[in-house]
């Protein structure tokens, strides 16, 4: 579904991504781990379109998709959660979510959309026309997602997800990411510190190490490791 192959980038002459290849395919949750540095932003704005590789392909379904501008990228169903949230605090609830259907023209699928993000996250129904900046940022999590999905998804990048989270509610958007995956028939690209929760939901992994892929596989395998226990699971699981 997704293929980066080769893929060089750097900012003022620091390479950030050095020969990086790594794929995901349809219906996978797939984690990217790492510590801060290690290239894992950079490559979920390579595939966005924020940034475009020195060198390297990136293709989505078969097509290339690394000259496309972001726009474009959304429309052909990549679609990212940034890092820090991102709301529009003044707005409510309600309209934050509806911004995510922006490209989208029926009405009818678009209250379909809002009816299923509020059943999988009952806590933005009971906030939906509170200022989404009086949200706990755990709610602000699950809306930033939620909005995400009124965009109608083929494959959702999540930026580190549980950054700042309360540990309860960590728990409760990593269940969501599993039924997104399993429920609504979503790719998911995971970027996570929390190396553990990250391997935990996804099926597979890349563990990044300054711009390069250091270890892959099964993540259920990975967990087992000991390279991966020592360097990115705190020596322990």
């Amino acid at each position: 579904m997704l293929k980066l192959e080769n893929i060089e980038h750097y900012y003022d002459h620091v390479y950030a991504l050095k020969k990086v290849s790594i794929e995901l395919n349809e219906g996978e949750t797939v984690a990217l781990i790492g510590a801060n540095g290690a290239g894992k932003s950079s490559i979920l704005r390579i595939i966005t379109g924020l940034n475009k590789p020195k060198s390297g392909t990136v293709t989505f379904q078969g097509k290339a998709i690394n000259k496309m501008s972001p726009s474009q990228i959304v429309q052909a169903g990549i679609v990212m959660v940034p890092e820090g949230r991102r709301v529009f605090p003044y707005m409510s609830v309600r309209d934050n979510l509806l911004m995510g259907a922006f490209s989208r023209s029926s009405k009818t699928e678009i209250k379909n959309s809002l009816d299923q993000v509020l059943e999988r996250f009952p806590i933005l129904q009971e906030r939906y026309n509170q200022s989404a900046g009086t949200l706990s940022g755990g709610e602000q999590q699950m809306m930033v997602i939620g909005r995400a999905l009124m965009a109608k998804p083929k494959l959702l990048l999540l930026d580190e997800p549980s950054l700042g989270i309360a540990p309860k509610l960590v728990a409760e958007i990593a269940r969501a990411i599993i039924q997104i995956n399993k429920e609504e028939k979503v790719s998911v690209l995971l970027v996570e510190q929390n190396s553990r929760m990250a391997l935990r939901i996804s099926h597979r992994a890349y563990a990044m190490t300054t711009g390069s892929v250091a270890i892959s596989g099964k993540s259920a395998d990975l967990l087992e490791d000991d390279r991966i226990r020592a360097a990115y699971l705190g020596g322990e699981v």
